[in-house]
């Protein structure tokens, strides 16, 4: 499968979730379930903001164009989200509205490998 490269190549949910991790900017998301490869967002994923008081990080309200590149960590967690056949994303944290790390739950008889990983 082709890795995304733009916004163009990304499914539905994964529009909708890139435009959350831009919008929470910094924080987590929680318990985001993993199905055939597509990320499910219903029910919504549990977001934590993280608030700095006089970092001047406040939020502010970011609007995506319709097109745009996707930046390197972006690519990579799709990609390992499209590689896995059942699981959840127990804590996926985001700095700079992109994903940083996460913990991720595999389920089922087999999970499929993702790029560079050694998995069963």
């Amino acid at each position: 499968m082709t890795p995304p490269v733009t916004s163009q190549d990304l499914l539905p949910s994964e529009v909708a979730f890139v435009t959350a991790m831009q919008q929470l900017s910094f924080g987590r998301f929680e318990s985001l379930r993993i199905d055939n490869g597509e990320l499910v967002l219903e029910p919504w994923p549990t977001t934590v903001r993280g608030v700095k008081f006089g970092s001047g990080d406040a939020a502010t309200c970011r609007t995506a164009p319709d097109e745009f590149q996707l930046k390197h960590q972006v690519i990579e967690l799709l990609e390992f989200v499209r590689e896995v056949d059942a699981g959840e994303i127990r804590v996926l944290e985001i700095r700079h509205g992109l994903p940083f790390s996460m913990e991720v739950e595999l389920r089922g008889a087999r999970a499929r490998a993702a790029k560079g990983d050694c998995l069963g």
